[in-house]
């Protein structure tokens, strides 16, 4: 076992408060957004390694003898490389609605990208590495997001909502009555499909109706009973006025998770986090193809190949309570499962649901983990890497501490 420094990655939708707050550290003074738990070779965690006092970035270690650190079954399935990569994520402010490519999608445009010479930090660069990125986020406290697109049903009564607001207001709604038009296909996946193109390609026609619908919204137009997605249009604007994304949230689910609850997202799901925090677990990618709110590079074409445009129910992903008393959240990819660690006073341990290589971090307390090849003890905003050959490992309380103890592991799901 390894204990691992994390890199903190700044971006300016982080929060300056809540990372430090939950690990316990004293603040930046920066907007901390995203701390990388993992081996991905663009921020790679930093291991201390015990033999001989060295440090040495985790994706290196690894590389040194991917069978010890991986096992055979996840190196025969993901490669020689961590397959997941966790996050403690803090949201200030909407990050950028943005979509994930499939495996396939991705692999080739890294490779059609590669062979027309672009740099790899480029930023007109959509594919930064050849693996697909699914993903779940748990939330920690209250988490506002949109995700995937809402039944077409549920989304023309928004619009025509909208509409009859506009109208009162003296205004033409010719663009929501396009959306409608779009919508009313007889095919839901075609109808969504030409609504989000005509918003993301429809440049100053969308910024003016945008403006005219937050207008009317802020004139006293009533918003119930869409309150929740109408002040979602008001607050998004503020943000990025005009942005197509902002009409964009309309056609998609606008969920509220409580702490402990969580969804996963696959390929195609457009999504965005607007606000809470949260532990975030994917395969190990950075593939991001941005559809709106941000000042950052749009590839139209290429958002729309691999948009899927089917609606969907909210992916919501219920905790498995194993045998073992292991709980555990598994969503539909092979590469992670996500196991939450809770352990009251007299807790005895809890074996950690390992299947290969495995991250703990712990959020509250003090753990001990054990196994027959080592052991290492983890406080608060602590973490470490465990090698598949350190299977078996335990998770203990500390002796003699007090209070809660909250740790999170993330393992391969195989």
């Amino acid at each position: 076992m390894y204990e691992i420094e994390n890199v903190l990655r700044n971006y300016a939708w982080g929060s300056t408060t809540a990372i430090a707050s939950l690990l316990g550290r004293p603040e930046s003074g920066q907007p901390e957004a995203e701390l990388w738990i993992g081996a991905h070779p663009d921020s790679p965690s930093v291991a201390q390694v015990p033999e001989d006092g060295t440090h040495r970035p985790l994706d290196a270690l690894i590389a040194s003898d991917p069978e010890h650190f991986l096992g055979a079954e996840s190196v025969a399935a993901f490669g020689p490389r961590l397959p997941f990569l966790a996050k403690i994520l803090a949201a200030a402010q909407p990050l950028s609605l943005q979509v994930h490519p499939s495996l396939d999608q991705a692999r080739a445009g890294f490779a059609r990208e590669n062979e027309a010479g672009m740099d790899p930090h480029a930023p007109n660069r959509n594919y930064r590495d050849d693996n697909h990125k699914p993903e779940m986020i748990f939330a920690l406290t209250p988490f506002e997001a949109l995700c995937g697109f809402r039944p077409v049903a549920g989304t023309r009564k928004i619009l025509l909502h909208v509409a009859e607001a506009l109208t009162a207001d003296g205004k033409s709604p010719a663009l929501i009555q396009a959306l409608l038009d779009d919508l009313a296909a007889a095919d839901e996946g075609a109808g969504l499909h030409r609504a989000f193109e005509r918003l993301i390609t429809g440049g100053p026609a969308v910024a003016e109706e945008t403006a005219l619908v937050v207008a009317a919204l802020l004139a006293g137009a009533p918003l119930a009973p869409y309150e929740t997605e109408l002040r979602t249009v008001i607050s998004l604007n503020e943000k990025y006025p005009g942005d197509p994304g902002v009409l964009i949230s309309l056609l998609l689910n606008r969920i509220s998770l409580q702490p402990g609850e969580a969804v996963y997202l696959p390929a195609g799901n457009v999504h965005a986090y607007l606000h809470g925090l949260g532990v975030e677990v994917m395969a190990s990618s950075d593939n991001v193809l941005r559809g709106g709110l941000t000042p950052k590079f749009v590839d139209v074409p290429e958002l729309l190949r691999t948009i899927d445009f089917h609606p969907v129910a909210v992916p919501m992903i219920s905790a498995e309570k194993t045998v073992m008393d292991q709980e555990l959240f598994r969503p539909p990819f092979g590469e992670f499962q996500l196991q939450r660690i809770e352990l009251g006073p007299d807790a005895g341990p809890v074996p950690l649901a390992q299947a290969g290589p495995a991250v703990v971090i712990v959020l509250d307390g003090a753990v001990y983990l054990d196994s027959p090849k080592g052991d290492l003890e983890l406080a608060r905003g602590g973490s470490a890497f465990v090698a598949a050959a350190e299977a078996p490992v335990n998770v203990h309380r500390v002796a003699g501490s007090t209070g809660p103890v909250l740790a999170f592991a993330v393992t391969t799901g195989l």
